[in-house]
């Protein structure tokens, strides 16, 4: 028998991420790959408590189908720890992040509609557009977020641009306030929809970010978040806030893909955020996440060499970094691989007009010992690509 596949199928790809840690599973390997949560953060004892509760008290609704939009309780609890009014009404609930970008790539992508995205952007959001056959286009940016000129030059019949304004993945960088109201205001003037994407806003180290651009035009945006950086991945719960033009659509897809997000779960995240849990827990999150950080961000002066550069992040998770002329961070995998450290090429983070020069580092899951080791061996892999490496940085 044959099976003939859709063209829409064809524009799949395996995430380059998810490939990179079939390698990271060897034994041995340091894994700055993988952009996975520190399990250290996760609240087990607190999810504990709550099934218990949950299931005593509203096990028989809890174990049965749901709304599709989702919990009333959590879409309520969503649209009050949001820093604007927001009806609950417009809070979709969703199978973690990542389904919402599929969701709206369903509803707004036609093939070959334009979609803008930032210089570089997540891969996960490439991917979901990819089989809707879009036109993606890289708007450029620099360290305080998109060049508005460029944007501009770009945006004409585009359907929306994705952004990511707070520790961006893949590099880290956060979008300055000024840069923020100059795009919430550009694109209000051209008429252009923003998607913002947002699971890191929460994971500051020394100052929270600006508002959110959809605080800033709601009707102009639709908002993303996620549940899985700050309490546990493996819920899969996220949530979209949409405008009330385009949520019904949006709701249509949801009950074709899934029928709902897990019932159980958005009661027990309910259960678990009652009395302000969030603003006890994350603050010991930012406080590991910096540690690790500030434990990278040492270990790459220390090693490495003076022509290898990299960014500062003020929160999140990842370091952003830009190997010397004529490197290639593919090229330099298997070289770090066989001295068992692991990282993400930057290539598959671009939209087109890719550099080849850049990789991504994860600092949050591994040990302040296992980042210096790794570290070292990725300097000592990044100079064996070349005869004669400079001189190594002095300590500041």
């Amino acid at each position: 028998m044959t099976w003939t596949q859709a063209q829409r199928a064809q524009k799949m790809n395996s995430s380059a991420i998810r490939e990179i840690l079939k390698v990271t599973e060897q034994p041995g390997i340091i894994s700055f790959a993988g952009g996975l949560p520190s399990p250290k953060a996760f609240p087990i004892s607190a999810f504990a408590a709550a099934c218990e509760t949950v299931l005593r008290e509203d096990g028989q609704a809890a174990l049965q189908y749901a709304a599709s939009e989702g919990v009333a309780a959590l879409r309520e609890l969503v649209a009050a720890m949001l820093p604007w009014p927001v009806n609950p009404a417009q809070v979709l609930i969703t199978t973690g992040s990542q389904q919402g970008l599929d969701l709206l790539a369903k509803v707004l992508i036609d093939s070959g509609s334009r979609v803008l995205v930032e210089t570089p952007t997540y891969l996960g959001a490439l991917q979901a557009f990819a089989p809707m056959e879009p036109d993606v286009v890289g708007v450029a940016c620099d360290d305080e977020g998109v060049d508005i000129a460029d944007l501009r030059t770009k945006a004409k019949d585009a359907r929306f641009f994705y952004v990511l304004p707070n520790f961006q993945n893949p590099t880290g960088r956060s979008m300055s306030e000024a840069r923020r109201a100059a795009l919430s205001a550009e694109a209000k003037k051209l008429g252009l929809p923003l998607v913002e994407d947002n699971p890191y806003g929460d994971l500051w180290f020394d100052t929270p970010p600006p508002l959110p651009l959809t605080a800033r035009n709601p009707e102009g945006c639709i908002y993303l978040g996620s549940f899985s950086k700050v309490l546990a991945p493996g819920l899969r719960l996220g949530f979209m806030v949409a405008p009330e033009a385009i949520f019904p659509k949006l709701l249509q897809a949801k009950q074709a893909a899934d029928l709902h997000s897990p019932g159980f779960n958005q009661r027990l995240v309910v259960e678990v955020m009652k009395d302000g849990f969030l603003d006890r827990h994350v603050p010991t999150i930012r406080a590991l996440y910096k540690a690790q950080r500030d434990a990278m961000l040492a270990a790459m002066q220390r090693e490495m060499p003076t022509d290898v550069s990299w960014n500062v992040p003020a929160g999140g998770m990842f370091l952003w970094v830009r190997l010397p002329e004529g490197l290639s961070a593919v090229e330099l995998l298997p070289q770090a691989v066989a001295r068992n450290v692991a990282f993400v090429p930057g290539e598959p983070f671009y939209a087109g007009n890719a550099d080849a020069r850049t990789l991504r580092l994860s600092f949050v899951t591994s040990t302040i010992e296992q980042i210096n080791t790794g570290i070292t061996a990725l300097a000592q892999a990044i100079a064996a690509m070349r005869p004669e490496p400079p001189a190594q940085k002095e300590n500041p």
